[in-house]
């Protein structure tokens, strides 16, 4: 497998939704900004979810076209539906991820429908993304363990991984939300979502919540995964996962990999400084 791996940056958009303090949209355009001139080639810019549920995003509509767009880097952003993906478009965004989970306990929670029901919801909104051209990214939460119903099969992992690839999505995020993944566990998920998903199409997004994360990116390292999410900072986690701070910050995962031979192009300084910047606006 290459050593070159992609850091994807979702600072800006998991980060900051789990934090109680609202930042400014022209802070928030900052720290994109930032975080791209740092040489992150992927950049979560925002959600464009329902100001109610996510208030901490609710100035989408004006920070995405905000954002000075540095050639080579991708901006997408959440969304979960078709009302979403319009406002997306009417952003100018051009690459979008949705979000579902491989727990009905925790879909239910988070989205108020069962993965059946979330995987039907998406379909017609993928298809509007394929057809606009955008780049589309599926993010599947609880892949480790759940906070409602507990233990994961990699089995179902799989399934909903394969589902959300015959959608369209080109890339898969398998993610540890409440940060309860073992080293061992990430082998065997990985090997089974392969099975229907290339493993150069996987990425791992994983907390730090159990203090094991860099533990796991080696284990999804020695799996051949090449792609991890990370937030600046260490910022956020997920606002619907009871006990589950702490994602795992780009400094440390960035330090950890070129310890390691990888390759980046992401200059660490360059995000610690940016995530130290950030954790003062939210008062961490």
């Amino acid at each position: 497998m290459s050593d070159a791996v992609t850091v994807v940056e979702v600072g800006p958009r998991d980060g900051l939704q789990n934090e109680a303090a609202v930042v400014p949209a022209a802070d928030k355009v900052r720290l994109i900004e930032r975080l791209a001139d740092a040489g992150l080639p992927v950049v979560e810019a925002t959600s464009f979810v329902s100001a109610k549920a996510v208030p901490q995003l609710a100035d989408a509509d004006e920070v995405l076209p905000a954002v000075r767009r540095r050639p080579g880097v991708r901006y997408p952003v959440l969304v979960p539906n078709v009302r979403g993906l319009e406002r997306a478009l009417a952003a100018g965004a051009d690459a979008i991820a949705v979000f579902t989970a491989a727990s009905d306990e925790f879909t239910r929670a988070n989205i108020g429908m069962t993965i059946a029901e979330s995987l039907l919801a998406f379909a017609p909104v993928l298809q509007r993304a394929q057809a606009e051209g955008m780049w589309t990214r599926g993010y599947i939460s609880t892949a480790f363990g759940c906070p409602y119903s507990g233990a994961v099969q990699p089995a179902v992992v799989a399934g909903v991984a394969g589902a959300l690839h015959g959608l369209g999505c080109r890339e898969i995020s398998i993610g540890d939300t409440i940060g309860v993944g073992r080293p061992e566990q990430v082998p065997e998920v990985v090997e089974a979502v392969s099975g229907s998903v290339p493993v150069s199409e996987l990425a791992l997004h994983l907390h730090d919540t159990g203090g094991r994360a860099l533990e796991n990116v080696a284990a999804g390292l020695a799996a051949g995964v090449r792609i991890f999410d990370s937030s600046a900072g260490g910022l956020g986690g997920c606002p619907f996962a009871p006990g589950a701070p702490g994602n795992l910050s780009t400094e440390a995962l960035v330090g950890f990999l070129h310890e390691r031979g990888h390759e980046t192009g992401v200059d660490a300084e360059a995000v610690r400084e940016a995530g130290a910047w950030m954790r003062g606006l939210v008062g961490r």
